[in-house]
């Protein structure tokens, strides 16, 4: 049965039955006179029974697929960012505390403890900024959960098909979590991949472990209490940080549950958890409906620029300007952007000096692209943001906040020297669900972040064992064909 990934229905999966559930706050500890509010579902024992009941073929054939593309997007990420100073810095740090040499690193030739393989290959498949995106809340799903469950799968070998489950049910609890809180959450200053991933990486590591429901929900418990990530971050090396610590922290919560380490059987949804203590808002319905046959993680979609993805409606519109009307850098007088508030809270960076500030730059993302006629990671690098072409060119950039202007979209003007006028509107950019990267697309990705890293014969094996996960006896395999010298 083909799926369409909007409607996220499948017609297999664990169907709980769960009543629909208003947005509500606990009335535990209102105030006095305060009108009581319905005391908070189970929520954490929910996604508990879920974890455990979910399996392989369980999921739809859809919400597989997108789970390998994911997967596949991930590795190839995470192999692009493995020689970036930023984690050059990490491993040297590390290296000198780190326990056993139970799991690699994509790209290079260090073995680490599975603990800290799992925060550095989370930590280097985010440096770039060009991991994949649940658009409805700014997730960066895969980066958490794969990075936690391919470095256990090096020690305990599992199929493909149970890694994969796993990664589709971390995948799906991180996203339902963070639809229950967002946009307050975030709004607030929180970094939702750090925050939620950490849920994330404890539920998939729950299912590859085969977590009792009660250990799972210690796991789910001891995750809540390490929310890790702040938006002040962005644009340094932190940012990086928080999906890497998220890994790691997910990963610990489940091995110290699975020997009986206790956390409250409540603590995502209690008066003093983890949703009313960081957010304003807790829709409790966005964890409980549909959960089993309506999947998040269907909506996962794909960057084709290495960047923040408000700012993809602009690469994009500027590169179909630039190539279509043979637009030079040299004839534009202005760029004028009509766009949504988030574009210059996110990105309003006027002046980067390092790639990492560019990814943060809606002046630079612009220029980069007619200058460049693309928005890959060479695009954000410290050569990028620095040539005086695109320093010249990011000063006639004007974006201005347009009530009507959703926040994936832009309505673009350029306006060149002899008066003529080339207009865009971009309302769903290439990467988005609408208009998602196809297959092809990501491999060529693929290819380009392995180039320089991995010999091209290594990069194409790491990607057909990426393709045919399902098939594999031991997920592994994929983390030990990455490492350099393989």
């Amino acid at each position: 049965m083909t799926m369409n990934r909007r409607s996220l229905i499948g017609a297999a999966g664990l169907a709980l039955s769960v009543p629909a559930l208003p947005v509500a706050q606990a009335a535990e500890g209102a105030a006095p006179g305060a009108a009581k509010a319905p005391p908070p579902p189970p929520v954490t024992k929910i996604l508990a029974e879920w974890i455990r009941g979910s399996s392989y073929e369980s999921l739809p054939e859809e919400v597989r697929r997108e789970g390998v593309r994911s997967f596949l997007n991930w590795v190839g990420v995470a192999i692009g960012g493995s020689h970036h100073e930023t984690l050059d810095i990490a491993v040297s740090a590390l290296q000198p505390f780190s326990g056993p040499p139970q799991a690699g690193l994509f790209g290079r030739s260090e073995r680490f403890d599975i603990m800290n393989a799992a925060f550095l290959n989370g930590v280097s498949s985010h440096i770039f900024d060009f991991d994949d995106t649940h658009l409805k809340t700014i997730i960066h799903p895969a980066g958490p959960v794969a990075s936690a469950i391919l470095a256990y799968a090096e020690m305990k070998p599992v199929s493909g098909k149970d890694f994969l489950d796993a990664l589709v049910v971390g995948i799906e609890v991180e996203c339902r979590i963070g639809n229950m809180v967002y946009p307050n959450h975030y709004d607030a200053g929180w970094h939702i991949t750090g925050t939620c991933g950490v849920f994330g990486a404890a539920a998939a590591a729950a299912k590859l472990m085969g977590l009792t429901q009660e250990q799972t929900v210690y796991a789910l418990g001891l995750a809540a209490s390490q929310p890790v990530g702040l938006r002040e971050s962005f644009g340094s090396m932190n940012k990086s940080f928080n999906p890497g610590r998220a890994a790691a922290n997910g990963l610990f919560a489940a091995i110290l549950a699975a020997k009986g380490f206790t956390s409250s059987d409540r603590m995502i949804e209690v008066r003093r958890g983890w949703a009313q203590t960081i957010s304003t808002k807790q829709d409790w319905s966005q964890i409980t409906d549909g959960l089993g046959t309506r999947y998040e993680s269907a909506l996962n979609t794909y960057k084709p620029f290495a960047c923040g993805i408000v700012m993809h409606p602009t690469i994009d519109a500027a590169i179909q300007i630039r190539d279509e009307e043979h637009v030079k850098p040299e004839d534009i007088r202005s760029i004028d952007l009509k766009v949504h508030p988030l574009v210059l809270e996110l990105t309003g960076k006027t002046a980067p000096k390092t790639g990492l500030e560019g990814k943060f730059s809606i002046y630079h993302a612009a220029a980069v692209a007619f200058v460049e006629g693309a928005g890959g990671e060479k695009q954000f690098s410290d050569r990028a943001v620095n040539d005086p072409r695109v320093v010249a060119l990011r000063q006639k950039v004007n974006p201005v906040v347009t009530p009507g202007i959703d926040a994936a979209q832009v309505d673009m003007t350029v306006t060149l020297n002899d008066g003529r006028t080339l207009h865009r509107h971009i309302v769903h950019a290439i990467g988005s669900v609408e208009t998602p990267m196809t297959d092809a697309q990501l491999e060529a990705k693929f290819r380009d972040l392995a180039d320089g890293v991995l010999p091209a014969a290594q990069a194409a094996r790491v990607m057909a064992l990426c393709r045919t996960l399902p098939d594999l006896k031991d997920a592994g395999d994929v983390a030990r064909a990455g490492v350099l010298g393989a």
